[in-house]
């Protein structure tokens, strides 16, 4: 047995940070969209003992192991698997690739072993795992509250596509929350509790201008300054939008219309020359991540 999925990265179309909340995390409103940029992961089963994950180039405790921990503990009984992950997205970067890796092997999970695993089991444990994971299990558009776990499915924007601009840097989620607390960047909660239905309130269409707002960007400039110099380089290839992604420190550029794919495309040729890494990506749906057999 054999199956492969592929693990949208995201970008956060709006990212605003609100009060904090009893259990020391922030309330949040974000617009969470999948892109075609993505890890792809292969599960197998091996004769082991024991679950193996193996992730080329990265080090460390993997969020795939907390998954198919988590699993097993709800009852999936699958005979032992291997997953390898071919990382595409940039670690550490705000673009999601670990908790997309997770919500990847959410999707094959009952796939393996049908009749073990409650959805409901999944959706428990998505929750669990981390706040990016929700919206990536089924990959799409989503309004992200709460503090970001509580997702809302949304219908498809306009026409619109990416430039990506990975930088040659890392930066902690967790480092970046707390700068932007040093920042007093968090919005009172009468500033906050109106943006939910705004956000949701695009479906067919494009976003209005002043939604598309990242509140952690200034916090991941503070820590990584390079990051202002890729916004300014993006913002010249004519991207209607330069924004950070996430948690940063990530920069991407949003084109609107029906050329919208060529134009990042163009856009991710001219940056190569000082980014290497920029490519072009659009926004994918549920259909993208369908694990297959190998």
């Amino acid at each position: 047995m054999k199956l492969v999925a592929r693990a949208p990265g995201k970008v956060n179309l709006c990212l605003l940070l609100g009060p904090l909340r009893p259990d020391g995390r922030h309330e949040v409103a974000t617009l969470i969209e999948s892109v075609s940029l993505a890890d792809e992961l292969e599960l197998a089963g091996i004769d082991g003992p024991d679950d193996e994950v193996v992730c080329p180039g990265v080090s460390g405790p993997n969020i795939v192991s907390r998954a198919l921990d988590g699993l097993r503990a709800r009852g999936w009984d699958a005979p032992p698997v291997r997953v390898t992950i071919d990382k595409r997205i940039p670690v550490a970067a705000g673009m999601g690739g670990g908790s997309a890796d997770a919500a990847a092997v959410l999707r094959m999970a009952p796939v393996v072993a049908p009749a073990a695993l409650p959805e409901a089991a999944v959706a428990e444990l998505a929750a669990e795992l981390g706040t990016d994971v929700p919206s990536a299990v089924e990959p799409g558009l989503y309004l992200g509250t709460g503090a970001g776990e509580v997702v809302e499915r949304l219908l498809p924007l306009a026409p619109h596509a990416f430039v990506i601009v990975p930088q040659p840097h890392l930066l902690s989620t967790a480092d970046v929350y707390r700068e932007a607390d040093r920042l007093g960047l968090p919005r009172e909660a009468a500033d906050f509790s109106s943006w939910p239905e705004s956000l949701a309130a695009s479906p067919g269409g494009r976003l209005a201008p002043e939604l598309i707002v990242n509140d952690l960007a200034p916090a991941a400039i503070s820590l990584c300054p390079p990051v202002a110099a890729a916004l300014t380089a993006v913002g010249e290839t004519g991207a209607d939008v330069a924004l950070v992604c996430g948690s940063g420190p990530t920069v991407a550029g949003l084109f609107w219309g029906e050329a919208a794919s060529e134009r990042a495309g163009s856009a991710a040729a001219e940056l190569a020359r000082q980014y290497p890494r920029a490519i072009s990506a659009s926004p994918v749906g549920q259909e993208f991540g369908i694990p297959l057999r190998k």
